[in-house]
């Protein structure tokens, strides 16, 4: 039925607007509507036999068993390439209504979807084979669906430029509704990000939130290519430019994300976020390549009708700013693309496959990420049209001084590594040049307006959403740097074997080995391992990390025990149990890895603010003068 309909509402829509007919397009769009009820029906149907245990369905066989708590049903709905695909179906059909919904009257959204039918066995077995344990997850409720509907939901923009261009409106009509879904879908892949980097943090067991997997990569390059766009979006607002500029980003993002759903769901490479060996992989590369060359073609056919309505008038403004912000975000998505995609040219053309590890991508995308925090302390302080160098030195001044006095106090507290130094110094420029801007609105608003400092804060924030809300999510992307800085150049690790009443000691913490309480499920043993967390002789906290083999699958899964703290994180967890009691434990010291957690917090908050509707001024009619009778006109 949903297939029925989603090729329904994309030839009536056509047809309607190709022939004239208003009420042929209407019927499409309510189409589009009805599409929603027939995917939820067919979800809540898939996540009603989770709860039943029918196994006589394949999937709910393939995915779950008597032993797995009702909560993971969710979980295990899209745990497999099946659901997860009628997940991606009903998630991109709830947007593509919504943005029909509110879609501005001078544009024409589309909608299409595909459908899918679950395999039925000859007889329902006993029992199933279990989620796949690492899926296990508070994370998981949130990190695979953010993810899967952002990448399908860089659609939606992508569809209003498209529609745009088809239509012959290749100027500004857009904009609006392309911005507000693009930092919408924006946030909602960060958020899946940040989520899948705390999965891997708490439960992987090797004390990271990064590996540049693929399959991060697949979700972390549309997203890069995303920034550039909801960045460069602004300054066609704002100034009538970059035009054709917008478009090619919004191409590459949806390209980009097309990449990343046939990287995760086609299988072309193992990765633990992969959903294993899928015959689908053609399918994606033919939605691939139709996503590239079609948007393309289109392209170069409306070309004449995309010209700015301005031009880049200096080097030295705040446009300029952009389009550098722009090439530098690409340049850490190709540099990240070919990094990925490099192991598969040589397994197809050399008969060996090359994996490109850690170290290129820090090489690479570690300076172009440092340019680009240095970007957004300066962008903003820029002005719109030309600036002058008395101006720039005169906005810099104070952010300037407070990473110059950063640099001081980190060497003289021995931290010398120059990355590192740079990294933090360019988080206090950024830092210190939003609190200037926000102090300078509030004293401003105190001057004017004689706002107290906390009603007036709040007041300048409405007064610019976009603005102001951007700035949040700066500090955000700035609370994440802090915490990538201090893990990756400052985090220490042991791996020991303790017995019972054994203690390590991790740089000024001492950790002793209590024991080990063995529990019994069906479906799999937990190893439950007791420590007690001492610094100066006090006992700070006692720990639990945990260790869950599952003779089903034949794997082990990890659970850390993480005491966090805004300045460092003292994390745990058990890699291996030995006969007679004694543990493999694995001990880190990760400083201001807090901070990352908390930024999916502020990120998202920013971008409420940024994406909140201003209010819109009553508009009243203004009677019409008197006209004048005979004695007037005397």
């Amino acid at each position: 039925m949903a297939l029925a309909l989603a090729g329904y509402a994309f030839a009536a829509s056509v047809a309607g607007q190709a022939r004239g007919a208003p009420a042929l397009v209407d019927s499409g769009r309510k189409a589009c509507y009805v599409l929603v009820l027939v995917l939820l029906v067919a979800t809540l149907s898939l996540v009603q036999s989770f709860i039943t245990r029918d196994f006589s369905l394949a999937y709910v066989a393939a995915h779950s068993n008597l032993a797995m708590p009702n909560i993971y049903t969710w979980v295990a709905f899209y745990a497999g390439n099946e659901g997860s695909l009628l997940y991606i179906a009903f998630a991109l059909s709830v947007m593509a209504a919504v943005a029909i919904w509110l879609a501005p009257a001078a544009t024409r959204p589309d909608a299409g979807l595909d459908g899918c039918r679950p395999d039925r066995l000859p007889f329902a077995v006993p029992d199933g084979q279990g989620i796949n344990p690492l899926l296990t997850h508070f994370g998981m409720f949130f990190h695979p669906p953010a993810l899967m509907a952002g990448l399908v939901g860089i659609s939606i923009p992508f569809a209003f430029s498209l529609g745009g261009l088809i239509g012959g409106r290749a100027g500004d009509e857009w904009i609006d509704a392309g911005r507000a879904w693009g930092v919408g879908i924006w946030a909602l892949l960060a958020a899946g990000l940040l989520l899948g980097s705390w999965w891997a943090y708490t439960i992987l067991g090797w004390g990271g939130f990064w590996f540049w997997d693929p399959v991060e990569n697949a979700a972390f390059m549309p997203w890069i290519a995303l920034t550039a766009f909801v960045h460069s979006i602004m300054v066609q607002k704002r100034r009538g430019m970059f035009r054709m500029w917008n478009i090619v980003l919004i191409d590459v993002a949806f390209a980009l994300a097309l990449y990343g759903m046939f990287m995760n769901r086609g299988g072309p490479v193992p990765s633990v976020h992969s959903f294993g060996a899928s015959t689908l992989g053609w399918v994606f590369l033919l939605f691939l390549a139709v996503g590239v060359v079609v948007p393309l073609a289109i392209f170069f056919w409306r070309y004449d009708r995309m010209r700015s309505a301005q031009r880049l008038d200096s080097l030295l403004s705040r446009e300029a700013a952009f389009l550098l912000n722009n090439l530098l975000l690409l340049g850490v998505a190709f540099a990240t693309l070919w990094g990925t995609v490099y192991p598969l040219l040589s397994r197809l053309f050399a008969d060996q496959e090359i994996t490109v590890a850690r170290p290129f991508y820090d090489q690479v995308n570690g300076p172009l990420m440092l340019a680009l925090v240095l970007l957004m302390g300066v962008g903003p302080l820029l002005p719109w049209r030309r600036a002058n160098l008395q101006s720039l030195r005169r906005a810099l001044m104070l952010p300037g001084s407070v990473a110059a006095a950063m640099v001081v106090v980190l060497l003289v507290a021995g931290i010398r590594q120059p990355y590192a130094v740079i990294g933090f110094a360019l988080c206090a420029l950024v830092a210190t040049g939003i609190v200037a801007e926000w102090v300078r609105g509030v004293v401003a608003r105190r001057r004017s307006a004689g706002d107290n400092p906390a009603i007036g804060f709040l007041r300048l924030i409405a007064a610019n959403r976009p603005r102001y809300g951007g700035y949040i999510v700066h500090l955000a992307v700035i609370m994440v740097a802090l915490g990538v800085v201090g893990q990756s150049f400052y985090g220490v690790q042991r791996d020991v074997v303790l017995a019972p009443g054994e203690s390590v000691t991790v740089r000024d913490y001492r950790m002793e080995y209590v024991d080990t309480t063995t529990f019994a499920f069906s479906d799999r043993t937990e190893f439950r391992s007791t420590v007690e967390l001492y610094r100066d002789g006090e006992l700070l906290e006692v720990m639990q990390p945990r260790r869950t083999f599952h003779p089903e699958q034949n794997m082990a899964a990890t659970r850390a025990a993480i005491r966090s703290t805004p300045v460092e994180d003292f994390y745990v967890v058990p890699s291996e149990n030995i006969d007679g009691g004694a543990v493999g434990f694995r001990v880190l010291v990760n400083p201001l890895v807090w901070w990352m957690w908390v930024a999916g917090a502020v990120m998202i908050a920013g971008t409420v603010v940024a994406l909140w509707p201003s209010r819109v001024p009553e508009r009243r009619p203004v009677p019409a003068p008197a006209v004048a009778g005979p004695a007037a006109a005397d």
